[in-house]
């Protein structure tokens, strides 16, 4: 119980650097609007460490650090506190950062991405919604599966979701939040490929994968 604490915990607070897929799809994290190039992520840190919200590393990377710097930021400058460097937070900085070619990707992907946690995870605890965005991208990374998001998510008979229709739901925030965190690198099922929920499930062969996390309704497994 108390592992399962700190790591709801941690679903919250740690975020930590982009993660590029090995794959063709290229995932953009969206920490930055315009994009969360290094020339940008240095621009927000250079600006937060010289006015005293940062003490860490200038060094393009997006850490946790840098997450709580800017929340920070925002906090203490009457902005919403989302972590996110959006036009308003941008100019209350005083910067003006390049727009990434990227970012139009990042918004597409995030949003399928959410769309996606909502419909199959809604109701589970944050880092079961967190785990169950990180198996998405878990298959995209491995030769298993299609090498993009919408593939991952769209492969016959590969999410329920999908088959009876919500994933056509509107994600509410948190879908959006468990989304970014993955995007962000953050995977509590440790690699995992497959989950199911035991109490629904029907397929014999799911059944056979060993189990090596269970948070909330849901298993999550690595395959055979």
């Amino acid at each position: 119980m108390k592992k399962r604490i700190v790591i709801m915990l941690l679903a919250i607070v740690f975020a930590v650097s982009g993660v590029s897929l090995s794959k063709t799809d290229t995932v953009y994290a969206a920490n930055i609007v315009k994009g969360d190039t290094t020339a940008n992520i240095k621009a927000v840190q250079t600006r937060l460490l010289n006015w005293g919200y940062y003490t860490g590393k200038v060094d393009g990377v997006w850490g946790s650090k840098t997450l709580a710097a800017v929340k920070y930021f925002q906090r203490r400058n009457g902005l919403i506190v989302d972590g996110i460097v959006g036009p308003a937070t941008e100019a209350a900085m005083g910067l003006r950062l390049n727009s990434s070619s990227g970012s139009s990707v990042s918004n597409a992907n995030l949003n399928l991405l959410a769309r996606c946690v909502y419909a199959e995870a809604r109701g589970e605890p944050y880092v079961g919604q967190v785990a169950v965005a990180a198996v998405v991208l878990n298959r995209v990374r491995s030769s298993s599966f299609p090498n993009s998001i919408s593939g991952v998510i769209y492969q016959p008979g590969a999410f329920t979701c999908v088959d009876d229709g919500q994933i056509n739901l509107s994600p509410n925030q948190s879908a959006y939040n468990a989304a970014r965190d993955a995007l962000n690198g953050y995977d509590p099922t440790g690699g995992c490929l497959y989950y199911y929920n035991p109490a629904t499930a029907t397929s014999k062969w799911i059944w056979s994968l060993k189990v090596t996390l269970t948070v909330g309704k849901h298993s999550f497994a690595k395959g055979v």
